[in-house]
């Protein structure tokens, strides 16, 4: 038997009022000043000030970093860094989606592994020495599962791509999943990071690497969000905690285990036409399940169930095609599109190529050939 490795925060809170604990922590920790990295549209609406407030009452000191955009670029994480070392910080709380904390996970690793200043260094998989600074997280969507995995995803400007980072040093060392810090999200990112968090489940489950611990962990993430996602998306408490835990329950496993093609190209379109992350990853889904299908033996069975489908009576072709029409319904139903207009066959090389050479392509169940992936970018125009 293979040896598997299985990495998961020191720490994890999970309920309404969660950020209530994050005083105490840092109390018991002995710190003296958070460096806050938060999205700028989550300062304007109040939502980061949720857990400031808590942090003010407790009289502890902390300085906020927002110069983030929502697929973080080199630079933001370059001026992050400065912000941190300038800011006279001891430990780091991230709040937001994947945006504020893999900016932040970025910053953490380079403040305390200074040799790898260049951002583009931090590509794959990184050997770095030291742990990332400490960091409380506090995810504000219910999708990335930033706060329990070991990867983050920064946008490089200059080159059009996205490029992926796997280091087992960057995981924050404490999850804070409070759906009350969800509960502002609007219906459209509701949706969109829900189908990312079902991307994350469902290509976890089929990727080359999965095995028993992960796969028993993505077969309840997507029971959790086929039977919950809507009723987010419509703002229901109930809905709401379900996806707070299913995208965490996802993260945990597919940090350990990887993803496949469906976030390389999801990747790609962000990169090149500034796609949301969640967005791509839904549009994408359904269209590699069809071509990943026959490499994935009886595990659609396991998915369709999941998806909430009776496969009674269904033969291999049944079920493989049950489970894909369930993804698909999900993501029609919680409003996601399924075209891009953006996409002109003259950029389907370039798409293609960026797709092939993500970290993510290695974890598909099938390989995939440059004029694959061509055709499956041709079915969103």
């Amino acid at each position: 038997m293979a040896v598997n490795r299985f990495v998961l925060n020191a720490i994890s809170y999970h309920g309404k009022g969660a950020i209530k604990e994050i005083p105490g922590i840092v109390s018991q920790k002995g710190f003296k000043k958070a460096f806050i990295a938060s999205d700028p549209d989550l300062v304007k609406f109040g939502v980061t000030k949720k857990v400031t407030d808590l942090l003010d009452e407790a009289g502890m000191a902390y300085e906020v970093y927002s110069n983030i955009k929502p697929n973080p670029t080199i630079q933001n994480v370059q001026c992050g860094v400065e912000a941190y070392k300038a800011s006279g910080a001891d430990y780091m709380i991230t709040i937001g989606g994947g945006s504020s904390m893999d900016t932040g996970k970025a910053i953490g690793i380079i403040i305390n592994n200074p040799e790898f200043a260049d951002v583009r260094s931090l590509e794959g998989v990184a050997p770095t020495k030291n742990p990332t600074v400490f960091t409380i997280a506090v995810p504000t969507t219910a999708g990335t599962a930033a706060e329990a995995t070991i990867n983050y995803v920064i946008t490089d400007v200059e080159r059009k791509r996205k490029f992926v980072c796997v280091d087992t040093n960057d995981i924050p060392n404490i999850a804070i999943v409070d759906p009350d810090m969800m509960s502002t999200m609007p219906k459209g990112l509701t949706a969109s990071t829900g189908m990312d968090a079902l991307t994350h489940a469902i290509e976890g489950y089929t990727t080359k690497a999965a095995w028993a611990l992960a796969d028993c962990l993505d077969l309840e993430a997507i029971r959790l969000i086929a039977a919950n996602l809507r009723k987010a998306v419509n703002n229901d408490p109930e809905g709401r905690e379900g996806m707070a835990l299913g995208q965490f329950v996802t993260g945990m496993a597919f940090s350990n285990v990887g993803l496949g093609i469906a976030h390389s190209m999801a990747h790609t379109l962000g990169a090149v036409y500034d796609t949301p992350h969640g967005v791509a990853c839904a549009m994408m889904l359904p269209i590699v399940m069809e071509f990943n299908q026959e490499a994935t033996g009886e595990k659609f069975k396991a998915i369709a169930e999941a998806m909430g489908v009776d496969t009674t009576g269904m033969d291999q072709a049944a079920y493989r095609k049950a489970a894909i029409d369930a993804v698909r319904q999900l993501s029609v139903d919680v409003g996601i599109p399924t075209k891009l207009e953006k996409i002109r066959e003259e950029d389907l090389d370039f798409l293609a190529q960026s797709a092939a050479a993500d970290a993510c392509t290695p974890g598909n169940p099938r390989e995939a050939t440059i004029d694959d992936y061509k055709n499956m970018f041709r079915r969103l125009m």
